[in-house]
């Protein structure tokens, strides 16, 4: 998975101190089936995730990274969540904190595939029999996406 030019021209600057990111998952919904993807990077089953490249609309980031990384054409209908996800550490030390705005994204077309490498497989599962996503708020993003709710979740406020 290439890092975002925009983030190597950072890291020159602040080396490994965290950098506050903005990310999006595209929950992508089609005949009550959630478009997931087993990441190249760790293995795990996620819907599609992105960072949002400077200066872009957060729901066209999560319609560009559907693109990217599945092949499948989607149409942002809703801001779901808004979470802070908890600092990430990389191998190399790099630290990041992300916002993560989830949107719920219906399917317009094409057929997933693995399309850039950042996914291993990628396909339709069915929303009432989803395998272990082994991170909790993954399940809490699709959750909060097909609750059918109009306003979309905050997490936090205490």
């Amino acid at each position: 998975m290439p890092t975002p030019e925009f983030i190597l021209t950072l890291r020159e600057k602040v080396g490994t101190d965290p950098l506050p990111l903005v990310g999006v998952t595209a929950v992508v919904l089609h005949e009550g089936r959630v478009l997931l993807g087993r990441r190249s990077d760790n293995g795990r089953l996620t819907p599609i995730t992105g960072i949002v490249d400077p200066g872009e609309e957060p729901a066209d980031a999560a319609v560009r990274e559907t693109l990217e990384e599945a092949g499948v054409h989607a149409r942002a209908v809703r801001l779901a969540l808004v979470h802070q996800i908890p600092r990430v550490t990389y191998g190399n030390g790099d630290q990041s904190d992300y916002l993560d705005l989830t949107f719920l994204c219906d399917w317009l077309s094409g057929d997933p595939y693995p399309a850039d490498g950042e996914m291993t497989e990628v396909g339709w599962y069915d929303l009432d029999a989803l395998p272990d996503l082994e991170l909790g708020d993954m399940s809490a993003r699709i959750a909060a996406a097909t609750s059918g709710e109009v306003a979309a979740r905050f997490l936090g406020g205490r």
